[in-house]
């Protein structure tokens, strides 16, 4: 079934081409078709283009097919084209011609954008939810292991100590960043814009702001021409935010790579959580972290894959969009897939103790060594001058004491600060305002 098909048939290969993976991805919009679709019929009911009566069918079967989408129990039926098809079909097969009139005062066009904002909307919940859980992990691990030092590089050469609790929570503070790019696109998507139709309105008395705050969404896509122009724009901001994450997760993999490595031997996982070798029976393969560096690199490229997917388009909709689906609705599960796995990995890691007794560190110390000395009163550049001179004669000496106090250093982690700040990017979401409106919908 097509919506716009008339007395002419399309080709099968045009057809097959077309609508390509639209079938399966749209299984991850059917809830949300739905939902729309709620909002768009109590509209019209309210300014008159459904009577009561129609109204109360259409919704009360509507919830039907909600619940079977919730149950699992739903596909879409051979030789229909999408979701918005499938379920204006299942309303007129089982309604008659009271199904037919769901479609007034809406556009397909309008009808996909209210899914994608609806999808991104609970995607980014779901995902902060488990950034959080996460950022929670690394936390704890911090404040556990923040008496551990580990040597500090840069250049990948011995530079100053660190500590296992300064490295991780270092990583949970960089979640802290993500969440509020996040927050930005959330911003972006958690606006209306059904009512825009094909692009440029309708001639019915549409009540927009209704719908919007039947939906839960925080403020319309007030022009019509730019409702439609924000497909593509919007997936690109999503797009940028689930990079930004994957970047955080990207680093802490490729750390646990080098820090596995026998050469560093900083920390260890159990058996079961490696990999070994057909011919080496030794090898204790990180393969989890490179499976979550690789697919991060991959969300990393998102961005620009939407970016040339959508350059070069004039204003209004264009069937480039369909594709966008093919990058977005996979990059969220396999970024909560990569989180997942990396929380397991973390939960389960042993760190090598009192690493830097080892003489091979004891360069480590020479800044600390040259501060003692400005402590003392020695000019900083003296001081940098007299410990260079011992090393290079071989009469360096050094204690590995460390003690930083300042905010953010191996003796002062801000740990409470970090989750604060996490907190506070949390709470401003406010999740719960479109959870109330949704659930007023399907009541």
């Amino acid at each position: 079934m097509k919506l716009w098909q008339k007395n002419t048939n399309t080709s099968e290969a045009v057809e097959t081409f077309t609508v390509g993976n639209d079938r399966e991805m749209d299984l991850f919009l059917a809830p949300f078709d739905v939902q729309g679709s709620l909002a768009h019929i109590k509209m019209l009911e309210s300014i008159g283009l459904l009577t009561t009566e129609d109204w109360t069918v259409l919704s009360a079967e509507l919830k039907k097919i909600y619940k079977e989408i919730e149950s699992g129990n739903f596909s879409l039926q051979d030789g229909v084209e999408d979701i918005h098809s499938h379920v204006e079909l299942l309303l007129t097969e089982r309604l008659g011609e009271v199904g037919k009139k769901i479609h007034s005062g809406r556009s397909r066009n309008d009808q996909v954008l209210v899914d994608l904002k609806l999808f991104f909307r609970t995607a980014i919940e779901q995902l902060v939810h488990n950034i959080e859980i996460l950022f929670q992990l690394l936390q704890q691990k911090s404040e556990e292991l923040k008496d551990n030092l580990l040597p500090g590089y840069t250049h990948l050469q011995l530079a100053m100590p660190s500590s296992f609790g300064l490295w991780l929570g270092a990583y949970a503070e960089s979640l802290v960043d993500d969440v509020i790019t996040l927050q930005s696109a959330y911003k972006v998507v958690n606006k209306n814009p059904l009512g825009s139709a094909a692009g440029y309105g309708s001639s019915f008395p549409l009540n927009r702001t209704y719908t919007t705050k039947l939906l839960g969404f925080e403020n319309l896509n007030y022009n019509v021409v730019y409702a439609q122009m924000s497909r593509g724009k919007s997936e690109k901001i999503v797009a940028q935010s689930l990079s930004n994450v994957a970047a955080t997760l990207n680093k802490l993999a490729m750390d646990c790579c080098l820090y596995m490595n026998q050469n560093f031997s900083f920390i260890s996982f159990p058996d079961n959580l490696t990999t070994g070798s057909s011919i080496m029976p030794h090898k204790k393969n990180p393969d989890v972290f490179e499976l979550i560096r690789a697919k991060c690199n991959q969300l990393q490229a998102l961005p620009n894959d939407v970016t040339l997917l959508t350059t070069n388009l004039p204003s209004g909709y264009h069937r480039d969009f369909q594709l966008l689906k093919e990058y977005l609705f996979p990059a969220f599960v396999t970024m909560n897939g990569c989180i997942d796995m990396m929380h397991l990995m973390i939960s389960n890691m042993k760190v090598k103790q009192d690493l830097l007794n080892n003489e091979q560190y004891r360069y480590l110390f020479s800044v600390e060594e040259v501060n003692k000395l400005v402590l003392q009163g020695t000019p900083f550049r003296d001081a940098y001058k007299k410990v260079g001179m011992e090393i290079e004669e071989g009469k360096f000496t050094y204690s590995t004491k460390v003690e930083h106090t300042h905010e953010g250093s191996i003796g002062n982690l801000c740990t409470q600060q970090i989750a604060e700040a996490m907190q506070e990017a949390v709470d401003s979401f406010a999740f719960e305002k479109y959870h109330e409106a949704i659930k007023n919908l399907l009541a």
